[in-house]
C-alpha cells in the first residue's frame, strides 16, 4: 500500500504509466481499423474455426487484429523475427554486427535500425504470404471489387507494412516516454484486451449454459485453479535468483586486506525471462498461420506434414516448440549476462569470488553457474508453457485454455518486470536530491 502511495504522488511516473494508457487506447484503436477491400467474413470464420493452438496465440498477441484483419494484423512479430535473426548473426556469424556490438551506445543504435529494416522486410513478406494464402483459399475483396490480382496482394502487404511501421513507432514512444519495454508492452495490451472475452465465453459455455451441470462446474473450476498455479508459480519463479559471494580487496603497502564479503552478484533463476516463450511462439505461428490461410493443410501432403512439424497439439510440434524454448532460454541468459563482462567488471573493482582465480577462471565459473541455472529455469518455462496443452488434451478443455495459459504466462512476467522498474523509478526519483 505504501508503494502505491508513493507512485500516486509521483507526477512523472503518473505521467508516464497515462502515456502508456494511452498509447494502448491507440493501439486498440487501430485494431478495428480494417484494411480497404477486405471483406473479412471469410477471415472472421476462419479463425472461429481455428481458436486454438499458435493461429489463438498469434491472434491474442495482436488483441484480435489478426481475426480483423486490421491495418495492425501483422502485430510486432516482425520484429521480434528480426531480433532474433539480428541477434544470430552477432554470434561471430557477420563481423560488422560484432563490432557494432562492441561499439558501446552508438553500435547498439545501428543494430536498432538494422533491425528495424529487416522487420519492415520481414513484414511485406509475411503480410504478402498471408493475403496470397488467403486468396487462395477464397475471394477476400468484397463484392463487385473483382478476383485480386498481384498488385491487389501488393497493395495490400503494403498497407499491412505500414500498420507494422506505426507498431514500431509506438513501442519506441513507451519505451522513451512510457513505462516498461514497449515490444513487450504492445504485446501484453493485445493479449489483456482478448482475455476478459475468453473467459466470458468459459462462463457461459460451462456455467450458465442450458446443458451446465456439475461435471461442467468442476470443469470451469478446473481452469481457474490453472491459472491460479500459473500466477503463482510465476511470481516465485521470477523472482528466485543464485546469489554468488563477492569479497573486495584493498592493497596497501603491498599488504592485501580483505574487506566486507556480504556483497553478492544475483544471477535470476529464469534470466532469459518470458522472452524464449515469445521468440518460440512468433516462429512456430508463421508458418502455421500462412500454411492455414493457403489451404495446404487440406489439400498439400506437403502441408499436412508440415503442420506435423509446426502445431504444438502434434508430438513432433511439441517436441520442436519445447526445444526452441530450451535453446532461446540459453541463448537470451547468456545475452543478458554476459560471464565475460561480469569477470572483467569484478577485476576493475578489486573484486573476486572466494576460492576462485579473476579473470578466465572467474568468467568459466559464472559461465557454469548459469548454465546450470537456465537448466532449471528453461525446465520451468516448459513446464508452464505445457500444463494448459495436456490439461486442454486430457481433461477435453476448450482451445482458448491453451492460448490463455501461454498469453497468461507472458503477461504475469512483464507485469512483475514493469511493476519492479516503477518501484526503481520510484525509489530513484526519492533519493534524486542526495545524488545531486
Amino acid at each position: 500500500m505504501e508503494n502505491i502511495v508513493a507512485v500516486l504522488k509521483n507526477k512523472s511516473i503518473m505521467k508516464k504509466i497515462g502515456f502508456t494508457l494511452l498509447a494502448f487506447l491507440i493501439y486498440k484503436a487501430a485494431t478495428y481499423i480494417t484494411i480497404p477491400l477486405i471483406d473479412t467474413t471469410l477471415i472472421g470464420q476462419f479463425f472461429d474455426d481455428n481458436d486454438g493452438g499458435f493461429i489463438g496465440i498469434a491472434n491474442a498477441f495482436t488483441g484480435n487484429a489478426l481475426k480483423n484483419y486490421s491495418i495492425i494484423a501483422l502485430g510486432i512479430g516482425p520484429y521480434i523475427t528480426a531480433s532474433i535473426v539480428i541477434q544470430l548473426l552477432q554470434m561471430d556469424i557477420v563481423p560488422i554486427l560484432k563490432e557494432w556490438q562492441e561499439e558501446g551506445e552508438v553500435g547498439k543504435q545501428k543494430i536498432n535500425q538494422l533491425t528495424r529494416y529487416v522487420a519492415i522486410f520481414l513484414a511485406f513478406a509475411q503480410a504478402f504470404a498471408m493475403t496470397l494464402g488467403f486468396g487462395a483459399s477464397g475471394n477476400i475483396l468484397k463484392a463487385g471489387l473483382g478476383d485480386p490480382t498481384i498488385f491487389t496482394y501488393t497493395y495490400l502487404a503494403i498497407i499491412m507494412t505500414g500498420g507494422t511501421a506505426f507498431l514500431l513507432w509506438l513501442s519506441d514512444q513507451i519505451t522513451l516516454k512510457g513505462i516498461g519495454n514497449g515490444t513487450s508492452m504492445i504485446i501484453v495490451a493485445g493479449i489483456v484486451s482478448t482475455m476478459p472475452n475468453m473467459f466470458i465465453s468459459l462462463w457461459e459455455e460451462y456455467v450458465t449454459s442450458a446443458t451446465a451441470d456439475f461435471g461442467t462446474y468442476g470443469i470451469f473450476g478446473l481452469v481457474v485453479l490453472i491459472y491460479v498455479f500459473v500466477i503463482f508459480f510465476v511470481t516465485l519463479m521470477q523472482s528466485a535468483n543464485r546469489k554468488i559471494p563477492i569479497q573486495y580487496s584493498n592493497r596497501s603497502g603491498g599488504a592485501k586486506f580483505q574487506g566486507r564479503n556480504d556483497s553478492n552478484i544475483p544471477l535470476k533463476i529464469n534470466s532469459a525471462g518470458v522472452i524464449p516463450v515469445i521468440f518460440a511462439v512468433t516462429i512456430l505461428s508463421i508458418p502455421t498461420t500462412i500454411i492455414n490461410f493457403s489451404g495446404l493443410d487440406n489439400t498439400s501432403q506437403l502441408g499436412v506434414w508440415l503442420l506435423e512439424i509446426f502445431t504444438y497439439q502434434r508430438p513432433i510440434g511439441y517436441v520442436v516448440y519445447v526445444t526452441l524454448i530450451f535453446v532461446f532460454a540459453f541463448f537470451y541468459a547468456f545475452v543478458q549476462i554476459n560471464p565475460d563482462k561480469i569477470a572483467k567488471n569484478l577485476q576493475k573493482q578489486n573484486a573476486y569470488i572466494p576460492g576462485v582465480r579473476p579473470g578466465v577462471d572467474t568468467e568459466n565459473y559464472i559461465s557454469r553457474l548459469l548454465f546450470k541455472i537456465t537448466v532449471i529455469g528453461a525446465t520451468y518455462l516448459v513446464l508452464i508453457a505445457s500444463l494448459p496443452i495436456f490439461a486442454t488434451m486430457i481433461f477435453s478443455l476448450p482451445p482458448a485454455v491453451q492460448v490463455g495459459g501461454t498469453s497468461l504466462l507472458i503477461v504475469v512476467g512483464v507485469a512483475i518486470e514493469t511493476t519492479k522498474q516503477i518501484k526503481t523509478q520510484t525509489q530513484e526519483q526519492k533519493y534524486s536530491g542526495f545524488i545531486k
